[in-house]
């Protein structure tokens, strides 16, 4: 052996692999299950519109062609769209990449922290760790909605990013506008703040946030938006965030090339150019959902009001056993075990079955 050689102990893959990935929370997809209606992904139903599929086969049929890196062409519509700068705009792989990215871009050490509320997106934890951050949880209140109280107490000067999903995924609730510029103003500018909107195009409460008119007064926040539900491309992936033109330039640095594909991008620009269409489609699981959780809080169940394509049932320790229910009458729900059931809203044939599964199911045991 040369000179200063060290011994070192025997290498195998395992031991090349960060230890702390074995309790990384795995994400769940919602079951599909051969002949069963799927209810658990809050997914459209529909297709894309006809001119949308169309754009999507002009894509294809233009070679094996590299997609535009910078994702221009959508990057202006969505500018002209939404009334921003293009240099606020960042797409990503879906609003779920944009997470993850959030986090690369504030995350250092691993005693920095993402504060987000817990039941939400069951992204955030999995985005979180991956970035090495830890996660601080505050629980919804009893109301099933963000405590943003408690949220701001839950921030710290080890704080980088604060998720807060509006509609909340899964339980459908709500951040009203008031009360999200009191949580903004009691955060301060230090900290950055995800409004994450996925559901956005379902929101019908006036006193609802929206974010996009707010980023002007406050230069830390960072709205998110996708292209996955109103817009019926979740199978393409394509999302996007709105900020100051500093963050939106961090993400784009941290952006895998070309993970945005150019059917993708192609998709999202028709999509816009028909918006009318598919968001006319939206009215439909609006009006289905309130019926729907009517007729669920007339069986018994809990049901907080929701302003999404989907209801959640609070089943608390009876979660599996509803889902497991369903399941036997060819239904596919999605659980949170031990908190509640997510159920997708769509049209009044599928809702029907949904619900004629659940009125034999018996609330109390």
């Amino acid at each position: 052996m040369g000179a200063g050689f060290v011994a070192r102990a025997t290498v195998t893959p395992m031991t090349l692999i960060r230890p702390d990935l074995d309790s990384l929370p795995a994400y769940v997809p919602g079951r599909a299950i051969p002949g069963a209606l799927k209810l658990a992904s809050n997914e459209v139903a529909l297709a894309p519109t006809a001119p949308v599929l169309a754009a999507i086969a002009e894509a294809a049929a233009a070679g094996n062609r590299y997609p535009d890196l910078g994702v221009v062409a959508l990057t202006e519509r969505l500018a002209a769209e939404r009334g921003v700068a293009a240099e606020r705009i960042a797409v990503g792989c879906g609003s779920v990449s944009l997470c993850q990215q959030l986090v690369q871009i504030t995350c250092r050490e691993t005693t920095d922290e993402v504060v987000y509320a817990w039941r939400s997106f069951e992204a955030y934890p999995i985005v979180t760790q991956i970035g090495n951050a830890r996660s601080v949880t505050v629980p919804l209140d009893g109301d099933f909605r963000h405590d943003l109280d408690a949220m701001a107490a839950a921030v710290t000067p080890d704080t980088r990013l604060v998720f807060v999903c509006s509609p909340n995924n899964p339980t459908g609730t709500v951040v009203h506008k008031a009360e999200f510029e009191r949580f903004m103003t009691a955060v301060g500018p230090d900290v950055v703040v995800a409004l994450d909107e996925a559901y956005h195009e379902y929101v019908t409460d006036p006193e609802a946030v929206d974010g996009i008119p707010l980023l002007e007064r406050y230069p830390n926040l960072v709205v998110l938006r996708t292209f996955s539900k109103a817009y019926r491309l979740a199978g393409l992936r394509v999302g996007y965030s709105l900020s100051s033109p500093e963050i939106a330039t961090a993400l784009r640095k941290v952006c895998a090339p070309f993970s945005v594909s150019s059917l993708a991008q192609a998709a999202a620009i028709a999509a816009l150019d028909h918006a009318g269409d598919l968001l006319a489609a939206c009215k439909e699981a609006v009006g289905e959902r309130v019926r729907v959780r009517e007729a669920l809080v007339a069986a018994g169940f809990t049901v907080p009001h929701t302003q999404s394509n989907f209801v959640w049932l609070a089943l608390g320790e009876r979660t599996a056993d509803f889902a497991a229910h369903c399941l036997t009458q060819d239904v596919v729900v999605r659980p949170f075990h031990p908190d509640g059931v997510r159920v997708t809203v769509t049209h009044a044939e599928e809702d029907d079955r949904f619900l004629a599964a659940a009125s034999t199911f018996r609330v109390s045991p």
